[in-house]
């Protein structure tokens, strides 16, 4: 193996903030890694962005989590350690991390680069991996992943802006390429302008597209417009503003976790649009069959995207100087901006910076 940094002469030891019970509160906590394997990475943990599922996963309010757990799949860091097979990197290269660090690699999806519907996927944290260890996620000074599963970053994108592309951004950028609504002079309509749907906004708008943010905050329209350069907004609850659109969307991005009626969404599209589900609202949705039928519309769920495709929206933001808008904290203000996440108070994407803040914190 090659290898660099007398920080990891035990690679299997790190330091991370973790949950130990559903409350949700994190605190420093001691972790092992695996160690690193012919075909692994090792890198040091820079950045991680702080997604709503990770207050989801601390609190167990999905019911699936399993204690300790360490957060955090928005992860950008540079490379310490390859093994011995590794062929797409070197020691010192930028790269970074999303949401899946394993799959089954032969299955149809995984052949044909949808690796993030592999149904032996196995996500960053919060899981076992092919070796029976526990996945931890970038709540940690370093990591150790899958070649695979690692992608490159470019000298030119800042590495703090580019953390949430590794979730919240492949999260609207697989949909719009795969359901072709990112033609130029097409309409889309963005719902929620938060960590997801700001970014699907600076996407669908360097594609070329024409862009409608659809809210329930009308006070979040002069940031639609004048930042984001949204070609216009909408406010849900508004029923002349609705009434106005109707029939005139080719697509929308649906980034709302909270539940919300869909029917009006869909009266917006015209024959043949496509509404894209991209988060899991808490409870089931229910749709009037009539509703598609009458323009032959179609509702759709999108899950991130496969490694190909993470690997081609790294790069498109490149060419189009697309960061996420990001709060930068110290490891020891997680908990608050936890707090602050459950309020949707950050615009529009917390960052922790952890290598300059954990191990002091540690």
């Amino acid at each position: 193996m090659e290898m660099v940094s007398p920080e990891h002469e035990h690679p299997n030891k790190a330091f991370a903030w973790a949950a130990t019970n559903s409350s949700g509160v994190l605190s420093p906590f001691k972790i092992s890694r695996r160690k690193t394997g012919e075909k692994d990475v090792a890198l040091r943990v820079l950045y991680c962005g702080i997604c709503h599922s990770d207050l989801h996963k601390v609190k167990n309010e999905w019911g699936t989590t399993s204690y300790p757990i360490v957060p955090g799949y928005e992860v950008v860091g540079v490379v310490t350690e390859l093994g011995s097979k590794v062929e797409k990197f070197k020691v010192g290269d930028k790269v970074g991390v999303g949401c899946m660090v394993g799959s089954c690699q032969s299955c149809d999806s995984c052949a044909n680069n949808f690796e993030n519907y592999c149904p032996e996927l196995i996500l960053t944290y919060g899981e076992k991996y092919h070796d029976r260890t526990t996945t931890y996620g970038g709540y940690s000074d370093f990591m150790v992943v899958d070649e695979h599963f690692i992608v490159r970053i470019p000298d030119n994108l800042p590495l703090d802006g580019a953390a949430p592309l590794f979730c919240a951004g492949i999260t609207t950028y697989s949909p719009l390429r795969y359901f072709e609504l990112d033609k130029p002079g097409m309409h889309v309509g963005v719902v929620g302008l938060g960590g997801v749907g700001h970014l699907g906004v600076k996407f669908a708008k360097a594609m070329g597209v024409k862009v409608t943010v659809i809210s329930t905050s009308p006070n979040k329209e002069k940031e639609a417009i004048e930042h984001l350069h949204a070609d216009s907004f909408i406010v849900i609850h508004d029923q002349d503003q609705m009434q106005a659109a109707m029939g005139t969307m080719d697509g929308i991005i649906d980034t709302v976790f909270a539940a919300h009626p869909l029917l009006p969404l869909i009266g917006l599209l015209k024959s043949n649009g496509k509404l894209v589900m991209v988060t899991a609202p808490e409870k089931n949705i229910q749709i009037p069959a009539f509703s598609l039928l009458m323009g032959r519309k179609m509702v759709a769920g999108s899950r991130i995207g496969g490694m190909k495709e993470t690997q081609e929206m790294v790069d498109f933001a490149v060419k189009h100087n697309i960061t996420a808008d990001i709060e930068v904290i110290p490891v020891d203000y997680l908990n608050t901006a936890m707090e602050r996440l459950a309020k949707s108070d950050v615009k529009y994407r917390f960052v922790i910076d952890i290598g300059n803040t954990l191990k002091s914190t540690s």
